[in-house]
């Protein structure tokens, strides 16, 4: 009961993100209309991104009240604000119906959410914790982590359904508020087992002793003993978790759709099928670290992510769009213009125009996914793109707006989509060859670094502070690195494939903080098995 009832807010939030996540594309087009699909895709990834900004104050909030007030109280309050925020969306109405009042009220709902979410995950693994043995610790707290798998399969399962039912026209006009609508079920669930349940032995125990802490905050960050720890599992460990972890689960659904046009529903079978299939490893990686370590497993997490995404992704590109691949060999994309004439594409606020005509080729070949290489033109030369050679020019849009400009932008989309069309580039991936093996086995490859970092995880922060202070000093550090460093992938992935025309470079972010990662873990994260703090 007591990792049920802990587990359920993983689940809950798990779902949460995942939907978002999924109808993001969808969600930019009720709630950003107006902007363009790809930047109402951005916006929407951004608004995404608003509720992970905030998990750091949520965590210093509920943190406090955990370490002051207890365990139970405290996440029985975290999950009926996260359960109620993530419902409202649900019932939000759209841009068309209320406005520019529309978006604000979405990026006021994540926030809450993510406001909530500070306090749940360090609520939950305490608690699990504090109710196992030292021995057990790793395969009980694991638990909680493989409950993010079942939270991912469940939202999986329910858009699917969703959307078979409705079909693709119902399911964007109005289905999709449907995933959102079931969040209220979950959170009766997650209530009335949490309101079963007693305060854990740990803190009743440190209440009795009159030791708790009059001043969590100043003891975990003040105190160098403590913040020491603080700083290292945020750079060792947690900010690799994020973006390991999302980069496995978010960012290959991106990649598959948006940039190797891989049918939506392939997309979702696939990730449902991953997703269950490393459903246990959470728990394996979680009873190995109990045998040989936390330490040791973290790391092969964090080495096969740094070594092992970036061809990871070639090969899945390889596996599910392979006439793509081939086009772009075969016929290379260059974009050829005067770097003075191109500004920075998906600018993150949203107030950018394509109002020259190298800002019109980038962004019609980033809204098709296509790679492409930029080359250096003279002042004043035009824009042109090249495909295996042959040129196209970009139109003279520099003064244009409003319907000029939307008619030039669409009379250049078509030809270079006939362009693309005529040099082999499909407009998307065929379904006949897909090789759905190699594609599975490419996600796998990403999930199994991310459980391997997951699973051990919780006991290790547990283990690292002392029970007096531990709601406060594992929550901040982990919503810091998770839900920064985390959070902010998806946004910041996208934007960097936009801006450099590679489809691979969005990656060498997460590559490189997992390779931090290891680095710090490898040299000053200390071993916590057997060895929990003192109070």
């Amino acid at each position: 009961m007591v990792v049920a009832a802990s587990s359920a807010g993983t689940v809950f939030e798990w779902y949460d993100f995942f939907i978002f996540g999924s109808l993001a594309a969808i969600i930019g087009r009720h709630f950003f209309a107006g902007v363009g699909e790809s930047q109402g895709y951005l916006l929407a990834l951004l608004t995404f991104a608003a509720g992970f900004a905030v998990r750091p104050i949520g965590a210093i909030v509920f943190g406090w009240f955990g370490d002051r007030t207890g365990r139970k109280r405290t996440f029985l309050v975290t999950i009926s604000v996260m359960g109620l925020a993530t419902f409202l969306v649900a019932v939000l109405p759209g841009r068309a119906a209320i406005g520019p009042v529309a978006p604000f009220a979405l990026v006021a709902l994540r926030m809450l959410q993510g406001f909530a979410i500070g306090g749940e995950y360090g609520g939950a693994a305490i608690y699990v914790a504090e109710h196992t043995v030292a021995a057990r610790r790793g395969l009980a707290t694991s638990w909680i982590q493989s409950a993010a798998g079942f939270g991912l399969a469940l939202a999986l399962v329910v858009i699917l359904v969703v959307r078979s039912a409705l079909g693709e026209r119902s399911f964007d006009a109005w289905g999709w508020r449907v995933p959102f609508a079931v969040s209220l079920v979950l959170l009766a669930l997650s209530l009335w087992i949490r309101l079963r349940l007693e305060e854990s032995p740990a803190f009743r125990r440190i209440e009795a002793e009159g030791t708790l802490s009059r001043a969590p905050l100043a003891e975990s960050f003040l105190r160098w003993r403590n913040l020491r720890h603080v700083i290292v599992v945020l750079f060792a460990i947690l900010a690799g978790q994020g973006v390991v972890w999302y980069t496995a689960q978010f960012y290959t659904q991106f990649f598959l759709e948006k940039v190797l046009a891989v049918p939506a529903a392939t997309v979702n079978g696939l990730l449902l099928v991953a997703t269950l299939a490393a459903a246990p490893l959470y728990l394996a990686f979680g009873w190995l670290s109990d045998r040989i370590g936390r330490k040791p497993v973290m790391l092969f997490g964090l080495g096969l992510a740094a070594v092992g995404f970036i061809p990871g992704f070639h090969w899945m590109a390889s596996a599910a769009n392979p006439a793509l691949v081939q086009a772009n060999e075969r016929a290379p994309v260059v974009v050829v213009a005067p770097p003075a004439e191109c500004s920075l594409q998906f600018d993150l606020i949203g107030t950018g125009h394509s109002v020259t005509g190298c800002d019109l080729a980038k962004s019609a070949l980033a809204n098709r996914g296509i790679e492409y290489t930029n080359r250096t033109a003279p002042p004043g030369a035009p824009t042109r793109i090249l495909i295996g050679g042959v040129p196209i020019a970009s139109p003279a849009v520099d003064g244009a707006s409003g319907a000029t400009l939307a008619a030039l932008k669409a009379a250049f989309d078509r030809r270079l989509a006939t362009a693309l069309a005529e040099a082999g580039y499909p407009p998307a991936a065929a379904r006949a060859r897909i090789d759905l093996g190699s594609t599975l086995a490419a996600l796998m490859l990403f999930l199994v670094a991310a459980t391997a970092l997951y699973g051990p995880q919780a006991a290790t922060l547990v283990e690292l502070f002392p029970v007096r202070i531990r709601y406060t000093a594992l929550s901040v550090p982990y919503h810091i690195g998770v839900g920064w460093f985390g959070g902010f992938l998806p946004a910041t992935a996208f934007a960097i494939v936009a801006a450099t025309g590679n489809i691979y470079a969005g990656l060498w972010y997460p590559v490189g903080v997992a390779a931090l990662g290891f680095v710090v873990t490898l040299c000053f994260l200390p071993e916590t098995l057997h060895h929990e703090a003192a109070d």
